[in-house]
């Protein structure tokens, strides 16, 4: 028996199937009687779509006895029969999850939810801090004050530029708070980094990660609480893939066409990953005896040009990851190979 639920804030809307193709009985549930409509089922497959509280109600459904199998809402959207209503999304559930090509999302545990919370919130605080910025930098402008680009120079030159006295007292003291808004803002990120650091030291699989250069604590622990059991993917290619790190292809017969990499999956960690190749790269220039891993990142960006290194070398190491992470062993450094002419 399969049970495909389309949730909601307060309202569940749930159709059952017992047969391949067919909905024998639907429910149009609360929130409070959902619970109880799970604990009266004989054990059965519960579907869901990967949003939000999904995986909280995975664990609920697991906890009485259920198998549970979340899929991803694109792929859901495509068996949806006529316009978009919760009798049609709970019935495309049912017709998704009889294609086996599909692959489900697997059900985050607590622990992995509440570090991908501290992430998310830390972005928060940096997007904010960002707007505030640019408008701190704007309202300058237009004043005749100019701020250089670079979130680290805005402190020192907003004080400098609210030193002039030509600045309206009743808009002086504003951007005073604004200013102090921005500092409380990086106090807040870094608080929360802070905690992810401290989180590490109970993370086996993220300590082992750092060890990859180009991984750091954000990179590691996003990566674990996101990804979970690494073993669900074959191969790097597919982590990479996953990542959405590999070549958009566009092939027939004989022709095969490689572009710019997908971007799909999660954008996040993908970023995070770019970001963490562009230091590694950067450091494998300014050392006297970089690795061959940074060697080889250098020799593209000198073929072709910086950001495709940086994309083909955070490819490389989420490879590396996938790897690393499933052997279960740390990051062997090797030394660049001089080749004789």
């Amino acid at each position: 028996m399969q049970i495909g639920v389309d949730l909601a804030k307060s309202v569940f809307e749930v159709a059952v199937s017992e047969a391949p193709g067919v909905v024998t009985a639907r429910r149009r549930l609360s929130r409070a009687a959902f619970p109880r409509f799970l604990a009266a089922q004989p054990p059965a497959e519960v579907l869901l779509e990967a949003c939000g509280s999904a995986h909280h109600w995975g664990r609920e459904a697991h906890r009485c006895g259920h198998q549970v199998k979340l899929l991803h809402p694109a792929d859901v959207a495509r068996y949806r029969d006529g316009n978009k209503t919760d009798r049609a999304d709970a019935k495309a559930l049912l017709e998704a999850s009889r294609n086996h090509a599909l692959t489900p999302v697997p059900v985050k545990s607590v622990e992995q939810q509440a570090v991908l919370a501290l992430h998310r919130i830390r972005q928060g605080y940096l997007r904010t801090r960002t707007a505030r910025i640019n408008a701190l930098r704007g309202h300058l402008r237009e004043l005749g004050h100019t701020i250089p680009v670079g979130a680290r120079r805005v402190a020192l030159e907003a004080r400098a530029a609210l030193a002039d006295e030509t600045i309206p007292p009743f808009l002086h003291a504003v951007l005073v708070a604004l200013l102090e808004e921005i500092h409380t803002l990086e106090q807040h990120a870094e608080s929360v980094r802070t905690t992810l650091t401290t989180l590490v030291e109970h993370m086996p699989d993220a300590k082992r990660l750092m060890t990859i250069p180009g991984i750091g604590v954000l990179t590691a622990t996003a990566m674990v609480a996101s990804v979970g059991d690494i073993r669900r993917f074959r191969s790097g290619r597919r982590f990479a893939s996953w990542l959405g790190l590999t070549p958009r292809e566009h092939s027939s017969g004989a022709s095969r066409r490689l572009g710019s990499i997908t971007r799909k999956g999660n954008s996040y960690l993908r970023m995070l990953l770019i970001h963490g190749a562009r230091s590694a790269l950067r450091a494998g220039v300014v050392t006297n005896q970089p690795d061959d891993l940074r060697t080889w990142a250098t020799e593209i960006s000198r073929r072709h040009c910086h950001n495709v290194a940086a994309v083909a070398l955070a490819n490389k190491l989420a490879r590396i990851c996938w790897r690393t992470w499933r052997d279960g062993r740390d990051f062997e450094r090797r030394e660049a190979q001089v080749t004789n002419c």
